[in-house]
């Protein structure tokens, strides 16, 4: 099973007609496996966890119409798979001493595991998880929970629905990166789009660790500030080093690592800062 099929529970037979990962810096899109991108300028979206991102929709809507054709002018609405910046949404690795059986249960246990961690009130949040194969090295049960704000969910989801697409799958663009990572070793992920570094562990096909980070300036020095750091505390989770560094959006890996380091990619190509999460799509969906 991939990381993608387990964590995020998007692939549906058949896929959605079209995927769409979004950022600040624009809009990379898939039909099948023709793949594009289309800039945005300054401003039209900007990510926050608190309040809406999609600030100028009259700009993006235009784009949306030209990639959707008819699905724009009043025609059967196509399916969509929408991916979220991951500075938009909080992604947590909880574990559980006991687990309840039946979903309520267990959703009302995660919404109270996360409300004390997230920047916005649990009462005003989607909350979506999914239970991890296997179990720790402690007998836990290992959780994968992404929070999002109503307000920051609904206007992406609106965004598509104005345009004539229906946003059936939903999830944060790093999570669904992961499915490019095939390695049966504990690797780490790290993901620089812009200013936002994401950073995941991951070891035997599960996530152990997600860190999104905003960044001041995105220098190497600033980059190493964080890596490094999760390299001593995913090794003393682990119990093991970590061997290797898989990256994204990056002109070249960070000097003097640990580890060996090698680019992102797939079979539709390498992963850059703003469509890893598309292309982690595809390699599952298609």
């Amino acid at each position: 099973m991939s990381l993608l099929d387990s964590i995020t529970k998007l692939v549906k037979d058949p896929p959605p007609s079209y995927v769409f990962e979004l950022s600040e810096a624009g809009v990379a899109h898939a039909r099948g496996t023709d793949t594009g991108f289309e800039p945005l300028p300054a401003g039209v979206l900007e990510v926050s966890p608190l309040e809406n991102n999609v600030r100028q929709a009259e700009a993006i809507a235009p784009v949306l119409g030209q990639l959707g054709g008819a699905a724009a002018r009043g025609a059967k609405r196509r399916t969509a798979a929408l991916l979220l910046p991951d500075g938009c949404a909080r992604v947590s690795v909880l574990d559980f001493d006991a687990f309840p059986a039946t979903p309520p249960e267990q959703l009302s246990l995660v919404r109270f595991r996360v409300k004390k961690t997230i920047p916005f009130d649990i009462d005003s949040a989607a909350v979506g998880y999914m239970v991890q194969p296997g179990q720790s090295k402690q007998g836990k049960t290992e959780v994968v929970a992404v929070t999002v704000a109503l307000e920051v969910l609904a206007r992406y989801e609106a965004l598509f629905r104005n345009n004539g697409f229906h946003p059936g799958d939903v999830t944060v663009s790093a999570l669904a990166a992961l499915n490019l990572y095939k390695g049966p070793e504990a690797a780490m992920v790290a993901k620089l789009a812009g200013k936002t570094l994401t950073v995941m562990v991951v070891s035997a096909g599960a996530l152990r660790l997600f860190r999104c980070l905003t960044l001041e300036d995105a220098s190497e020095e600033e980059i190493r500030s964080v890596l490094y750091p999760t390299f001593a505390y995913a090794e003393d989770e682990l119990s093991a080093p970590i061997r290797r560094l898989i990256f994204c959006g990056f002109e070249q890996p960070p000097r003097d690592l640990p580890c060996e380091s090698e680019p992102l990619r797939g079979r539709f190509g390498a992963a850059g800062p703003f469509n890893a999460g598309l292309l982690g799509y595809m390699e599952a969906a298609l």
